[in-house]
C-alpha cells in the first residue's frame, strides 16, 4: 500500500474526531507562492511526490490555471500529520490572489477556522494582502503569518543578514498592524502577532523548507546558519530541507496555534448564523456535535464531468451519509445525497458517512448553489450571507456561434453561475444575447474559456461594457404616479441615502439581505449611521443598498398594496430612468396614496407602472446622476520612470493619491476608473519596459464629471436599444 493510500485511511479514521481536526486556508497577494506552499505541505504529508511538489502544482489543477500559472479556484485537500506522538487531519483550502478572483477567497474563509497569510519577502505587503487579512477576520478566521521567498532575499537581492531581519520586522510589524485594526475585540490579545510564541515562520516554499523561533531553539539553529547555507549554493542550501522541512514547521505551527472546530464553532456560529443559538440546531453547531440536524453551508460548486455538480462546503452540525435527503434553503423540494468524500486536489475519496467540523464534498445536491445552506430539517435560519469585497463591474454579451447550441448555452451560463456566483448573469431569452458581469476582464476570460473548451460550447462575445450605477444629486419630489385606469394615485419623494449607510450595506457591517427579521435592532444601527429617528421606524425593505420608507398614517388599503409597490420600487432599482442601469444608495420615500377599495383595480398592472412613474419623475426632479466603477492602482516602479507611469494615470483619468520612494524604487497609489483601464497591462509595460510591479482592487462608485455624463448616458441607451435622450419629468406625469 502506498503512502498516499494510508494517509487517506488514516484521514477516514480521524474525521470523527473534531478535536483532532484543523480547518485552514492560505491566502495572499497573487504570486506570493501560496500553491508551491500547499503543494509542499501536501508532500510532507506524503499526498504526492517530493520531487513534484511546487512544480505540480497539485491545487492548480485546471487547465487554465496550469496554463496562466496562477490559481484561479480555491481548491481543497485533506492531509494527515503528526504532532507530538498525535496523528491531526488537516483540511486545507488553497485560494486564488488575482483581485478579480476575491470572490472565492470570501467563500473559502467561510469553511475554515484558521489562515496562514502569505507574504514574500521581497514584495512585503501588497494591496490583496490587506484585503484577505480584512477578509478572514470578518469571518471570526484566525490569521497566523508565513514569511516566503527568504532565499530570493539572498540570493537576488544580496541582502546581509542583519537587514533580512529589519525587513522581516517590517513585514511582521505591517502585518500586525492590520491584524490589530480588524481583529474581533474578544481577540485582541490573543490574535496579534509574536515571533517569541510561534506564529510567524520564515521559509522558501519553492525550496521546502521553514523555521520559526521555537524550532529554532528546539534544533538549535540560528538565522546566521540559514543565511550561511542559502549563500553556500545549492547543495548546501538542500541541506535546509532535512534541518528544516516546511511541512513540519509549519504544519506543527497549525496544530499548535490552530483551533479545532470545537473550539472555533462556539464562537464563530453566533456570528455566522443568525438564527435561535439555543434552537436544536443552533446548540448543534455550536457544540460540533454528530447528534442533532444536519447543518452545512456549500461554499463552492464543482462540475465533474463524470459525478455532474459536486457540493463543497463546511459541515457545521450533524452528519451526512449516502442517500439521506436533505433541505436546501429557498428550495422546494429535497435533494438525494449520492456521494460523500473527502477532496484531494482533483481527487475525491468516497466515505460512508461524513460528521460535524468537516469539510466535505457531496454528489448529488442539485439545487444548491455557493452559499446554500444545507439541513436535514426543514425552514432552517440560513447562514449569514457572505459579502464579497468587490463586485461585477465588466460585463460582455455572449451570443452561441450557432443557433442550434443556443439551449445548451443557456443550460450551461446557469451552472458557470452556480459554479461561481461572483459572476452575474443575465439570459435574454428572446434576443439570444447573454450579458456575463464579472470582478474584470481576465475573470471573464476565463468564464468565456470555461463555456467553450469544458462545456463544448462555441461562442462570440462583444468587448468588454462597463456596468455604471444611477442615483440623484438631491432632494426630488413630491412626484405623483396615477394608475392607468386613473383610480389609484402614489406621492413619492426621493433623496440620496446617507454615505455612511451605504458603505456600512457594502462592506457587509449590516445585513439588508432578504426580509428584515428585527426591524428594532436595525433602525437602532440605522441611527447611528445617521439616519433620520422617524424614518428609522419606517422602512420597508431594503434592494441592495436602495431603501423603500413608508411615510404616511392610516390610508385604507395601502397594506394590502405593499407587496406591489414593493414590486415596483426593486424594478427602479435594477433600472435607473438615466440609461437603465442599477441604482445605488437611494432612498425612496412613499409620503400619501389615494386607492380604490375594489382589489381589482389595484392589481399589478395598475399599481406597479403608477409608483415607477412616481420614483422616476421624483428622481428626475433630485437631477439623475451616474456613478463609474474605480480601481486603485498600486504601482511600484524604478525611480526614473516615475515619469512615464504618471503619464499613464492622467490620460487615464485617474488621481494619484499616494507618493512614496524607497531607495530607487517609487510606489504610486491612483484611483481611475474601471472604462479608462481596458488595455492597461500592456500600455504599462511599454511605458516601464516591464519594469512596473502593478495590481489593483475595487474602490467603489463615484460621480462621472458633468462633462462626459450625457455622452456615456447616449452611448448606453444606444447600445441597449433606447432613444439616445433620457425621458424628462414630464413623460413621467399625468
Amino acid at each position: 500500500m502506498g503512502r498516499k493510500e494510508k494517509n487517506v485511511q488514516k484521514a477516514r479514521k480521524l474525521m470523527d474526531r473534531p478535536k483532532q481536526i484543523r480547518n485552514i486556508g492560505t491566502a495572499a497577494h497573487i504570486d506570493h507562492g501560496k500553491t508551491t506552499l500547499s503543494d509542499n505541505l501536501i508532500a510532507g504529508a506524503g499526498m504526492m511526490s517530493e520531487e513534484l511538489a511546487g512544480k505540480q502544482l497539485m491545487l492548480d489543477f485546471d487547465e487554465q490555471e496550469q496554463e496562466r500559472g496562477i490559481t484561479i479556484d480555491s481548491a481543497n485537500v485533506s492531509m494527515v500529520h503528526d504532532f507530538e506522538g498525535e496523528e491531526y487531519l488537516i483540511n486545507l483550502v488553497d485560494t486564488p490572489g488575482h483581485v478579480d478572483f476575491g470572490g472565492d477567497v470570501t467563500r473559502a474563509m467561510r469553511a475554515v477556522d484558521g489562515v496562514i497569510i502569505v507574504v514574500c519577502a521581497v514584495e512585503g505587503i501588497m494591496p490583496q494582502t490587506e484585503t484577505v487579512i480584512r477578509q478572514a477576520l470578518k469571518e471570526k478566521v484566525k490569521p497566523i503569518l508565513f514569511i516566503n521567498k527568504v532565499d530570493r532575499l539572498i540570493k537576488e537581492l544580496n541582502v546581509g543578514a542583519e537587514e533580512m531581519q529589519q525587513r522581516f520586522h517590517k513585514i511582521i510589524r505591517n502585518v500586525d498592524q492590520l491584524i490589530k485594526n480588524n481583529v474581533p475585540e474578544e481577540f485582541e490579545g490573543e490574535w496579534r502577532l509574536n515571533v517569541e510564541d510561534g506564529n510567524v515562520a520564515f521559509g522558501s516554499a519553492l525550496q521546502n523548507w521553514a523555521i520559526s523561533v521555537p524550532y529554532m531553539k528546539k534544533e538549535g539553529i540560528t538565522f546566521k546558519d540559514i543565511y550561511e547555507h542559502i549563500e553556500g549554493g545549492k547543495e548546501k542550501e538542500r541541506e535546509l530541507l532535512k534541518i528544516a522541512p516546511l511541512h513540519e514547521v509549519l504544519l506543527n505551527q497549525v496544530i499548535r496555534h490552530m483551533p479545532d472546530p470545537i473550539t472555533a464553532q462556539k464562537y464563530r456560529i453566533p456570528h455566522i448564523w443568525r438564527g435561535d443559538p439555543e434552537s436544536e440546531v443552533g446548540q448543534t453547531m455550536i457544540k460540533c456535535s454528530e447528534d442533532g440536524p444536519t447543518a452545512m453551508m456549500v461554499t463552492k460548486i464543482l462540475i465533474d464531468e463524470h459525478a455532474g455538480e459536486i457540493a463543497v462546503g463546511r459541515l457545521f452540525g450533524g452528519k451526512i451519509e449516502d442517500g439521506m435527503e436533505l433541505h436546501i434553503d429557498d428550495q422546494p423540494r429535497k435533494n438525494r445525497v449520492q456521494q460523500v468524500s473527502l477532496s484531494v486536489g482533483a481527487d475525491r475519496i468516497p466515505v460512508d458517512e461524513i460528521k460535524a467540523g468537516n469539510v466535505v464534498a457531496i454528489g448529488g445536491l442539485r439545487d444548491a448553489i455557493a452559499g446554500s445552506t444545507i439541513s436535514s430539517v426543514e425552514d432552517v435560519v440560513p447562514f449569514e450571507e457572505m459579502k464579497h469585497f468587490s463586485e461585477p463591474v465588466v460585463t460582455k454579451a455572449v451570443e452561441a456561434k450557432n443557433t442550434a447550441d443556443l439551449p445548451k448555452l443557456i443550460e450551461v451560463l446557469r451552472s458557470v453561475a452556480k459554479a461561481d456566483p461572483s459572476i452575474d448573469i443575465e439570459i435574454d431569452q428572446e434576443t439570444g444575447e447573454h450579458l456575463i458581469s464579472g470582478m474584470g476582464e481576465l475573470h471573464l476570460e476565463i468564464t468565456e474559456h470555461r463555456i467553450q473548451e469544458e462545456h463544448g460550447v462555441p461562442i462570440t462575445s462583444s468587448e468588454p461594457i462597463v456596468v455604471y450605477r444611477e442615483c440623484i444629486d438631491h432632494e426630488g419630489g413630491t412626484f405623483m404616479g396615477v394608475s392607468p385606469n386613473r383610480h389609484n394615485r402614489f406621492y413619492f419623494d426621493v433623496e440620496p441615502l446617507e454615505e455612511d449607510i451605504v458603505h456600512a450595506i457594502d462592506q457587509g457591517d449590516i445585513s439588508v439581505h432578504g426580509k428584515i427579521k428585527n426591524k428594532a435592532d436595525l433602525a437602532k444601527e440605522l441611527r447611528e449611521l445617521g439616519l433620520d429617528k422617524e424614518q428609522s421606524k419606517n422602512i420597508v425593505t431594503f434592494y441592495e443598498d436602495n431603501v423603500l420608507l413608508n411615510m404616511t398614517k392610516g390610508i385604507q388599503y395601502l397594506n394590502e398594496t405593499m407587496e406591489l409597490i414593493e414590486q415596483g420600487f426593486e424594478e427602479i432599482c435594477e433600472e435607473g430612468p438615466l440609461a437603465r442601469e442599477p441604482c445605488k444608495g437611494l432612498k425612496v420615500k412613499l409620503v400619501n396614496a389615494k386607492l380604490h377599495e375594489d382589489t381589482i383595480h389595484r392589481g399589478p398592472a395598475q399599481v406597479i407602472p403608477a409608483v415607477k412613474n412616481a420614483i422616476y419623475g421624483a428622481m428626475c426632479q433630485g437631477d439623475r446622476v451616474l456613478l463609474e466603477p474605480k480601481q486603485k492602482v498600486f504601482i511600484d516602479t524604478p525611480s526614473d520612470l516615475m515619469g512615464n507611469v504618471n503619464v499613464e494615470i492622467q490620460q487615464r483619468r485617474g488621481d494619484v493619491i499616494d507618493m512614496k520612494q524607497e531607495g530607487s524604487d517609487s510606489h504610486i497609489v491612483a484611483k481611475c476608473p474601471v472604462s479608462e483601464m481596458f488595455g492597461f497591462s500592456g500600455d504599462i509595460r511599454s511605458a516601464t519596459g516591464g519594469k512596473a510591479l502593478w495590481s489593483t482592487e475595487h474602490a467603489g462608485f463615484e460621480k462621472v464629471p458633468d462633462s462626459l455624463q450625457p455622452e456615456i448616458v447616449r452611448r448606453i441607451r444606444e447600445r441597449k436599444g433606447l432613444n439616445p435622450e433620457p425621458f424628462n419629468e414630464s413623460h413621467y406625469s399625468d
